[in-house]
C-alpha cells in the first residue's frame, strides 16, 4: 500500500492561505465596467465564438422574425440529429457506440464492411502493456478513478515509439488506441480501489472480450460474475452514445484545443481534458444529482404529492436543504433552454429500465422533479433563458440501476468523451490554427518597489 502524505494546517500555512485570499479577489464590478464574459458567456448564456468546428452543433435557439427565440434542443453529430441516429439504433437492436465513434472521427456514416473493419480495429488496439495493471493501477491506487486514468494515459507515453509526433497517421494511431483501452482502464484502477483502498476483499480482473462491444465489456469487467441483460448493455451504450460529444465549446473539449495549439503530445493532451472533466461543474455532474436525490427520497415523504415537493425543491433554492448551494442539479444547462435532446431520447429508455429493475415508483419522483423544478426556478430567480432537464439528471439514476459505483460515473463519461476529444484534437491540427491565447486584463494598481530595510 503507498503511503499518503499530508502534513496538515500548520499555523503559517493558514496565514499564507489568508494572504492569498485577501490579495486575490478581484471587485465583481470590475467584470462589468471592463464588459469582461465571464466563463466566455454573456447574460443570455450565449458563448463568446473561439473557434469552428465540423464536428457537433448545438442548436437551442432560432430566428423568427429577425428574433432569436427559444427552441427545443437539438445535437448533431457530424450533421446527423443525434435523435435520427438514435432511433436507427434502436430499430435495428444492436450496439452503436463503435459507430458512434467512426462518425465523430471520419466525419460520415460506415456501411457494414468499414464498420465491422473499424470494430476489429478496436479490438486489436485493446491490449494494455505487459504488467501495465500491476505496475501503474495496482501498485498506486487512487481513491479518485478520474486521477488513476489521467496516471495511466501518461504512463501510456513511455510505451510509444513515437509519443511525440503530431502527424495526422501517428495522432489518429494514438486516439484510436486511447478509445479502446479507455475502458479497460477506468474499470481496472476501480477494481485496484475497491480493494486497496476500500478494502472489499475480492479483487478481479476481466480481459474484455473481443466478441463485446465496448458497453458489454464495461459491464463484463465490472461484474464478478461477468453477466448482464441486453437491455443493460443497451442503455450504458446510448449513455455512451449520449456523452461523446457535445460541440467544442463544452469545458474538456476547449481544453482540448487550447492543449492541442501549443503542439504537445496526444497524453497530454488527453490528460488536460481528464482534468477538466473531473470538475463537479462538468463531468461530476451527475454525482450531485445522485446525492440530492437521496436527501429528497429521505426528507420528501409523500413522492406523489407536488406541492410536497415543490416545497423541498424550494428549500434547496434558498439554500435552506441539501448542500445549501442554492441549486437544482441536473434542471438546466448553459446551452439549451426548453430541452436537451440527450435527456429526452434517455428518458424512455430509463423508463423501461427502472420497470425491468423494479423501480417504478423512484422513476416517477424523478419526471416529477424533472416537470415541477422549472416553475419553482422561473418563480424564485430571473430568467434570462428557460430551464429543463439536462443528461445528467438521468445518467446518474442509470448508473445506479446498472450496479455502477459512484466512484466510476464520470470515468465513463471519459470512456464516451475520450470519442470527442480525439475528433477535437485532430480537427486542432488539421487546420494548423495559432496557439490559442486569450487576453487578460490586468486591474492591479502599478506599485513602487520597496527595499527589504525599508518595509
Amino acid at each position: 500500500m503507498i503511503k499518503r502524505f499530508y502534513s496538515g494546517n500548520a499555523p503559517e500555512l493558514e496565514r499564507y492561505a489568508t494572504l492569498c485570499r485577501e490579495d486575490g479577489a478581484i471587485e465583481p464590478e470590475l467584470y462589468t465596467r471592463f464588459k469582461v464574459n465571464r466563463g466566455l458567456r454573456d447574460l443570455n448564456g450565449k458563448g463568446v465564438l473561439t473557434g469552428l468546428t465540423e464536428i457537433s452543433e448545438i442548436q437551442s435557439k432560432k430566428t423568427v422574425d429577425g428574433v432569436e427565440v427559444p427552441c427545443e434542443g437539438m445535437l448533431f453529430y457530424r450533421g446527423y440529429n443525434i435523435k435520427d441516429i438514435i432511433a436507427d439504433f434502436s430499430k435495428r437492436g444492436r450496439y452503436c457506440f463503435e459507430e458512434t465513434v467512426y462518425i465523430l472521427l471520419f466525419g460520415r456514416l460506415p456501411n457494414e464492411a468499414e464498420l465491422d473493419e473499424f470494430k476489429n480495429v478496436l479490438v486489436n488496439y485493446r491490449e494494455l502493456p505487459v504488467s501495465f495493471v500491476r505496475d501503474f493501477i495496482m501498485k498506486a491506487p487512487s481513491g479518485d478513478i478520474m486521477n488513476s486514468l489521467a496516471r495511466s494515459v501518461l504512463a501510456l507515453y513511455s510505451y510509444d515509439e513515437k509519443p511525440d509526433d503530431t502527424s495526422i497517421d501517428n495522432v489518429l494511431r494514438q486516439s484510436i488506441r486511447l478509445i479502446s483501452l479507455f475502458p479497460m482502464l477506468s474499470v481496472y484502477g476501480y477494481q485496484a480501489y475497491n480493494y486497496y483502498v476500500k478494502g472489499n476483499e475480492s479483487f478481479f480482473i476481466h480481459e474484455p472480450k473481443p466478441e463485446y462491444s465496448i458497453a458489454e465489456n464495461i459491464l463484463y469487467m465490472l461484474r464478478l460474475d461477468g453477466k448482464f441483460t441486453p437491455l443493460e448493455a443497451q442503455l450504458l451504450d446510448m449513455a455512451l452514445v449520449l456523452h461523446a460529444e457535445h460541440g467544442g465549446g463544452n469545458n474538456s473539449s476547449f481544453t482540448t484545443h487550447v492543449v492541442t495549439s501549443s503542439g504537445t503530445d496526444t497524453y497530454s493532451a488527453v490528460a488536460a481534458a481528464l482534468g477538466s472533466l473531473k470538475g463537479p461543474r462538468h463531468g461530476g455532474a451527475n454525482i450531485k444529482v445522485r446525492h440530492m436525490l437521496m436527501d429528497i427520497k429521505e426528507n420528501v415523504h409523500n413522492w406523489n404529492d407536488e406541492e410536497e415537493i415543490k416545497s423541498y425543491l424550494l428549500k434547496i433554492l434558498n439554500k435552506e436543504a441539501f448542500d445549501n448551494s442554492g441549486l437544482i442539479y441536473g434542471i438546466g444547462h448553459a446551452v439549451y433552454s426548453l430541452s436537451d435532446p440527450r435527456a429526452e431520447v434517455f428518458k424512455g429508455f430509463v423508463e423501461k429500465l427502472a420497470g425491468e429493475k423494479g423501480l417504478d415508483a423512484e422513476y416517477k419522483l424523478y419526471a416529477n422533479i424533472e416537470r415541477l423544478a422549472p416553475d419553482v426556478i422561473a418563480q424564485k430567480r430571473k430568467m434570462y433563458k428557460g430551464v429543463s432537464a439536462n443528461v445528467d439528471f438521468y445518467s446518474g439514476f442509470v448508473y445506479d440501476m446498472l450496479g455502477i459505483p459512484e466512484e466510476l460515473y464520470t470515468p465513463i463519461f471519459a470512456d464516451a468523451r475520450i470519442a470527442g476529444w480525439s475528433a477535437h484534437r485532430l480537427e486542432e491540427i488539421i487546420n494548423s490554427g495559432k496557439i490559442i491565447r486569450p487576453a487578460y486584463m490586468n486591474v492591479q494598481e502599478r506599485r513602487e518597489y520597496v527595499e527589504m530595510k525599508k518595509r
